[in-house]
């Protein structure tokens, strides 16, 4: 039996015929040229203001794909000018020559913002974790590599439990009043074979048998062109407002605010191995770090990074270590429906999940690449609402669908099914909070990411019909594809809910 979950609703519910507060009021003032001419009986100018008023109302109340018209004039106009202004294209200081310290992060668009700091030390092995400093959202942030056995063989009653137990999680985030958003990055890439060949030639005898090594060969070949490696990451999110005070009192600066981000993480890892099942969490220090960023724009440059660490525990002089100020792009040239960043061209969407509900695991065939070379990621956001701001929220929502009913009842408008369920998952919503539960508005992106010798709109092409099959349906993030990609490539908590973002 699969575990279905279609408990959620939208985040706000229009009041007025479906209509939200900024809408009905656009399309009041539009209407009141109208007024005035049958006022006065001008019947020409109430025509002309009539159909005035129309065009004004398609443009605002009718969606073009997940944006009103509006929206999408602002983003084109703002995409023109950066690019004509040349603020969009991105070439690193190490790629001119001119890095001076390479400890610091030379990042393309929206991770200009972000710096790296390390930990004071940390847990039993005394590590220096590397705290994520975000100056433009204001947050702080810490990351983990993390190792999950999967759900595809787990019964049932083991995937519910497990399904509970990230419940469970963003309460606990919502209860330390410190954490407002955790999010889930898992990347897809294909085996490059670097660690089976530091182990064939750690192992391989130089008289052995002929037949024994092209058996092994063979195998090398088949298995590395027909597997693929995930690495999973979960980043916790805590914004500067509320570190400030809990940060003053743990010594102040970042060392205050890290001892505090790392004592709430230490929290919810107990949750993650038990309640989730993850079987390692591994929260990364700076280099790590740099080489997860670095692998995330550049998936070819694992296998000779991991040939540096090799050769790094025989020989010290060698330096395996990626500097933050080599750790992006070589460049990168955002387009309007892909993002070109070193040889690799990207293109991301939006999942929007379906009415029906969602079987837990149902995402694994948007992981599954299809094509050689073809690397995909994907992010799961979880933005958690306090508990203030979600019974607020809650109370409007509940508000509006009650007047939304009683208007329609009063019209005599028959309710669709579609209204009538969104209006009883609101209501339901308030005994939820009454009980504890956290409030949260769950997102997802999907990246596909190909070499440039492909073509990367077939790859985009194969994205979008892997997620329709897994039962959900897309949406390009045309004009945003830098951000999507960050968000959901790179861990360094990039969220798309945060207004400086």
């Amino acid at each position: 039996m699969a575990v279905l979950y279609s408990d959620y609703s939208r985040a706000r519910i229009g009041w007025f015929f479906g209509l939200s507060g900024w809408q009905l009021g656009i399309t009041a003032l539009a209407f009141l040229p109208i007024a005035g001419s049958i006022q006065h009986g001008s019947w020409a100018a109430a025509g002309l203001f009539a159909v005035l008023w129309v065009f004004i109302v398609l443009l605002t109340v009718t969606p073009v794909r997940g944006r009103s018209a509006i929206g999408w004039l602002s983003a084109c106009l703002t995409f023109a000018v950066g690019g004509l202004a040349g603020w969009t294209r991105f070439r690193p200081l190490a790629a001119r020559g001119a890095a001076e310290v390479l400890q610091e992060p030379d990042l393309p668009g929206i991770l200009q913002g972000v710096a790296i700091h390390d930990g004071p030390p940390f847990g039993v092995t005394f590590t220096r974790t590397a705290i994520i400093q975000d100056h433009r959202a204001k947050t702080w942030a810490v990351t983990a590599a993390m190792v999950h056995p999967g759900i595809g063989l787990k019964e049932a009653h083991e995937r519910a439990r497990q399904g509970a137990g990230l419940s469970e999680l963003l309460d606990l985030a919502e209860r330390t009043e410190l954490i407002d958003e955790v999010i889930f990055v898992v990347r897809t890439v294909p085996e490059d074979g670097a660690e089976r060949d530091q182990y064939i030639s750690r192992h391989r005898k130089g008289d052995g048998p002929q037949v024994a090594r092209q058996v092994n060969d063979d195998l090398q070949n088949m298995l590395t062109t027909a597997s693929v490696r995930t690495e999973a990451f979960v980043t916790l999110v805590a914004p500067e407002a509320r570190l400030a005070k809990p940060a003053k009192e743990a010594g102040g600066g970042v060392d205050g605010r890290a001892r505090v981000l790392l004592g709430a993480a230490s929290e919810l890892e107990a949750q993650l191995r038990g309640g989730m099942g993850m079987t390692s969490v591994n929260w990364l220090t700076s280099p790590q770090l740099a080489l997860a960023c670095r692998t995330g724009f550049a998936p070819g440059d694992r296998a000779g990074i991991i040939d540096a660490l090799t050769a790094a525990n025989t020989d010290p002089e060698v330096n395996a270590d990626v500097p933050w100020a080599m750790a992006g792009p070589s460049g990168a040239d955002p387009a309007a429906r892909h993002y070109s960043h070193d040889a690799w061209n990207s293109i991301s969407s939006t999942i929007k999940l379906p009415v029906k509900g969602a079987v837990m695991g149902a995402l694994a065939p948007v992981l599954a690449p299809t094509g050689t070379g073809e690397r995909r990621s994907i992010m799961v956001a979880y933005p958690i609402l306090s508990q203030s701001a979600a019974q607020r929220q809650s109370a409007t929502s509940e508000w509006a669908a009650d007047i939304g009913d009683e208007m329609r009842n009063r019209a005599k408008v028959k309710q669709r099914s579609k209204s009538r369920d969104e209006s009883d998952k609101v209501r339901r919503l308030d005994a939820k909070l009454a009980r504890g539960n956290a409030l949260t508005r769950p997102y997802a992106v999907c990246t596909v990411s190909a070499p440039k010798t492909a073509r990367v709109a077939e790859y985009g092409r194969r994205l979008d019909a892997s997620v329709r099959r897994a039962g959900f349906a897309p949406l390009r993030l045309d004009l945003a594809q830098d951000v999507a990609f960050a968000a959901s490539t790179v861990p360094l908590g990039i969220s798309l809910t945060r207004k400086a973002h």
